[in-house]
């Protein structure tokens, strides 16, 4: 079974993967309260992949060395990524966090400027300036502080960029939907690995660690992490980078569905940026237009023809 993916439907499986993942920070929540953050991830993706693996066993079977080893990268570089966001949480504010991870918006394209020497296009460019903008409005209500954690973030934030660079080069040489399961189970085993070896080992207690686990599973890890994979084929990386900005909107779209939250003036207006800098981000540039023909008139062409068969005979005479 192939699955047929034009870049609007990509584009479009994108925003609901940054819509599931706008839910994460609800189950984080409820996650963290009692579960050290290693074994909160190995737990995460070790169900997801449970869950996905006997579905897709056919594909899994046939996955060969390299696409182990390509699964394996990105497994590791996504449970770097989340421990450094998840550590970084730790000793900053929430507000900053969102704002210097979603900086990954403009490592995007700084990374793949130093890879292919290609400048993004001005509507690329201009729509990275108005979703950073929005960011901030929608995340910083009162002033971005630069504690211990924030350089986590930041760092989180660049490896969040190589993961979506790294997804965007694999997938294009691989079968996306087993690269993205079998990512699942690498980094649920480095979560594993490290939470044995740094942390109390335990397994989440109560109905609200349970919820926590299985939606972060179910709607965060399978459906987003495999999903990303498959689209990311049918785009490109600067404007995944773009279309993962709306995860803040969705956010706090949750926050005042579940929470009761409101954004205020500011951050609906930041919320509005986004979307219109996502929208920027995808126009394309108009074609050149070349130059109309001048009309030819009737018998022209004959006369010219006849014209120059007569200069051929008197040259030959």
């Amino acid at each position: 079974m192939k699955m047929h993916m034009t870049k609007k439907t990509a584009d479009l499986s994108i925003a609901l993967v940054s819509a599931a993942w706008g839910s994460s920070y609800l189950l984080m929540k409820l996650g963290l309260d009692g579960m050290e953050p290693f074994m909160l991830i190995a737990w995460r993706f070790l169900l997801a992949f449970a869950l996905t693996a006997p579905l897709f066993w056919r594909r899994i079977r046939l996955a060969d060395l390299k696409m182990v080893g390509c699964a394996a990268v990105l497994g590791f570089v996504l449970f770097a990524m989340l421990a450094l966001l998840i550590t970084g949480l730790e000793t900053t504010t929430a507000s900053s966090a969102g704002f210097l991870t979603s900086a990954m918006v403009v490592f995007v394209p700084m990374i793949q400027l130093a890879i292919t020497r290609r400048r993004p296009s001005l509507a690329m460019t201009a729509g990275i300036v108005l979703t950073m903008g929005g960011i901030a409005l929608l995340t910083l209500q009162h002033s971005l502080t630069f504690e211990s954690g924030s350089l986590l973030c930041l760092l989180g934030a660049f490896v969040y960029a190589v993961h979506i660079i790294l997804t965007n080069r694999f997938a294009k040489r691989a079968d996306g939907l087993t690269l993205g399961v079998l990512q699942l189970g690498f980094t649920g085993l480095f979560g594993l690995i490290l939470g044995l070896g740094f942390e109390t080992p335990s397994i989440p207690q109560g109905a609200s660690q349970w919820t926590a686990v299985i939606g972060l599973a179910v709607i965060c890890s399978a459906f987003g992490f495999v999903m990303q994979t498959v689209a990311q084929k049918h785009t490109t990386p600067e404007r995944i980078g773009v279309l993962f900005s709306l995860e803040p909107v969705f956010a706090a779209l949750f926050g005042f569905v579940f929470l009761g939250e409101m954004l205020g003036t500011q951050g609906y207006l930041g919320a509005l940026l986004i979307l219109g800098g996502v929208m920027v981000s995808g126009l394309k540039s108009a074609p050149a237009r070349s130059l109309p023909r001048p009309p030819r008139i009737p018998g022209s062409r004959s006369r010219s023809r006849a014209k120059d068969r007569g200069l051929r005979t008197e040259a030959g005479a």
